[in-house]
């Protein structure tokens, strides 16, 4: 039997109980369909077939969500920090029990490749381990004095929230919001993405089996125009994190404004790896090309432009070419596949049509630039070249595994193309002149970069973009500063002249 058939067999084994039960909300700790009964089918990228069919919920399941949210605040909000941070290490420890089995769950409704995918309930696993570690001085602050007042400042979770997530990396997108979330003392409601809802039944599953109290994290399936929005407009929901398009986040600004909520938003990006002739080239051909073609090129940090110095771009863009051309285009569960089949037909068809959009504006296709099979959502790793910054595959985020490769002459413009858009969530440099690197990241409009890196998470430090990529910053203290607010007590440090009046 091959690796790819037994992988096959024990993922049938895991989403067997799906099958049979559909995928169901989670509220208050019990498992229970929409109010309505009605559902909709998650299917696999694979080969289009159903997996099972999932609860699609309305205001009603949001508000009954809300409610338990409300109550289980009450108690989980003055929970210690220490117990909190206990509870969240068992969580963690659950999700690593069970990581094969998330794997392969978000092998078939994502269609990620195996070896990406392996890693998403271990990384997940740490998000828990981080911010449980962080939970027992979360409410800490600081004094200040001057010689008539000390003021002291503390944090309070903010109350019940609402974390809406992506399709393209689901588990551990979700871990990333929800554990802080949990650790700061706030419950959650949280609706997954249509197109890959099942690991997020797992989750909370995980989770309270682990110990987290029932009410703490609820699971309410649906669609953005019913369950979505009903979440973004309740009264009782105090903040919104979403990570997805920036479209998305212009409408849940819109619809949440009358309460007045607070935001997180992580947002599209048209992120530039900018490679200068005096860079690694070997590294930074890799780097590029890891950024771009792993994880579908579904990631809103991908390197989706590649600006490359003129005197090395030929050659440079042929390494990136020949990269491309060697991927392995195939099943998620195959442990040899790279690259598999993209979310659903919908954004398929989306990829799709800038291979035409190439076409028209006069780049070159110097790799890619076509489906792959008769069965599925699989398109070849694509590489535009000849490109310029004006083109629509220059301008617009594809979300797939397709780079748009555009030269520079030096510095300022290396700048100027980079900037120009409307993105700004991250960018990598590589150069080993460092002067050159401190002043292409000090003009950089970009909320992360890298310097001779790939995307290398540091969970302490901030994540997040700039312009229409994103609000607010996660990871370390500031994924706090979002889920707690900051209170402030005075007290006189000697009697005072209290004014009076008349």
């Amino acid at each position: 039997m091959s690796q790819l058939q037994e992988n096959l067999n024990r993922a049938e084994g895991y989403l067997k109980r799906f099958r049979e039960t559909g995928v169901l909300n989670h509220i208050d700790g019990d498992s229970v369909p929409a109010a309505s009964g009605a559902t909709f089918d998650t299917i696999s990228p694979v080969d289009l077939k159903p997996i099972a069919s999932v609860a699609k919920s309305g205001a009603q399941d949001i508000d009954r969500a809300v409610q338990a949210a409300d109550k289980a605040f009450k108690t989980w909000s003055k929970t210690p920090g220490k117990e909190r941070r206990a509870i969240l290490i068992k969580v963690a420890e659950a999700i690593e029990a069970r990581a094969e089995e998330i794997a392969f769950t978000e092998c078939m409704d994502t269609g990620q490749a195996l070896r990406f995918m392996s890693k998403a309930a271990i990384r997940g696993a740490a998000n828990f381990r981080f911010f449980a570690d962080k939970a027992p001085g979360a409410e800490d602050g600081v004094a200040l004095r001057n010689e008539n007042q000390m003021n002291v400042t503390s944090r309070r979770p903010l109350g019940p929230v609402g974390v809406i997530t992506p399709w393209n990396t689901p588990f551990m997108l979700s871990t990333w919001k929800i554990a802080p979330a949990l650790a700061s003392g706030c419950t959650v409601v949280h609706k997954p993405a249509e197109f890959s809802p099942m690991t997020a039944k797992l989750l909370v599953e995980i989770a309270e089996e682990a110990g987290l109290p029932k009410g703490v994290l609820n699971l309410v399936n649906g669609f953005g125009e019913d369950a979505g929005k009903a979440l973004t407009e309740h009264l009782g929901i105090k903040a919104i994190a979403f990570v997805g398009e920036s479209r998305t986040g212009q409408m849940i600004m819109a619809q949440a404004a009358p309460t007045l909520k607070r935001f997180h938003f992580e947002l599209g990006g048209k992120n530039p790896v900018i490679v200068f002739d005096d860079a690694d080239l070997d590294r930074a051909a890799d780097a590029a090309s890891f950024m771009i073609y792993s994880l579908n090129g579904e990631r809103c940090t991908s390197s989706s432009r590649l600006l490359v110095h003129d005197t090395i771009y030929e050659d440079f863009t042929r390494r990136v070419a020949e990269v491309a051309n060697k991927i392995k285009v195939g099943h998620p569960l195959d442990p040899e596949t790279v690259v598999g089949p993209l979310i659903h037909p919908e954004h398929k068809k989306k990829v799709l049509s800038y291979f035409d959009k190439a076409r028209a504006e006069g780049a070159t296709i110097a790799a890619g630039g076509e489906k792959c099979g008769d069965e599925g959502c699989y398109i070849r790793p694509t590489l535009f070249t000849q490109a310029t910054n004006d083109m629509s595959i220059s301008q617009e985020e594809i979300f797939g595994p397709v780079l748009t490769a555009i030269p520079f002459k030096d510095e300022e413009e290396a700048l100027r193309i980079a900037n120009d858009t409307q993105y700004g969530l991250s960018a990598y440099l590589w150069t080993n002149d460092l002067n050159r690197a401190m002043r292409m990241t000090d003009e950089l409009e970009a909320g992360m970069m890298w310097v001779n890196s790939e995307n290398v998470r540091h969970l302490p430090a901030p994540f997040g973009g700039v312009k229409s990529s994103g609000i607010g910053r996660d990871g370390g203290d500031w994924s706090f500063d979002f889920y707690m607010e900051l209170v402030n007590v005075s007290f006189p440090r000697k009697m005072h002249q209290v004014s009076k009046l008349g």
